[in-house]
């Protein structure tokens, strides 16, 4: 078994209407029961819109602190999941499914290493 990043791709812009997003969350809530009964899931989360971010560079031996995202665009990282599977070809058998929850594009990210290299 390995890891592997599913990163929810949302655009720019307030979150959708009630009426839109309810029944996202519904599908998602879905999902994540599928990867829990799967034994895939290792964790998983909405993350804050771009401008509560905060980004650390070093520059000149300083680390400088910088409010707002890492790269102002036309989409960002909503959410993300970490999950098991056996291989990449199944882990985009996941992000197939995420994708058709949240109506939105999913890159997936195998971690580096060996899955007891990530956990305590």
């Amino acid at each position: 078994m390995k890891h592997f990043l599913l990163a929810i791709q949302q655009p720019d812009g307030g979150p959708p209407a009630p009426e839109v997003l309810e029944p996202i969350m519904r599908h998602v809530e879905t999902f994540n029961a599928e990867l829990k009964a799967a034994d895939a899931w290792v964790f998983a989360g909405g993350l804050q819109p771009p401008a509560a971010a905060a980004v650390a560079r070093l520059r000149e031996g300083e680390v400088v602190i910088a409010e707002g995202p890492y790269d102002p665009g036309r989409e960002h990282v909503g959410g993300l999941t970490i999950l098991k599977a056996r291989d990449f070809k199944e882990a985009l058998g996941w992000a197939r499914k995420l994708a058709r929850a949240t109506t939105l594009p999913v890159e997936v990210r195998e971690f580096q290493g060996e899955m007891p290299d990530h956990l305590p």
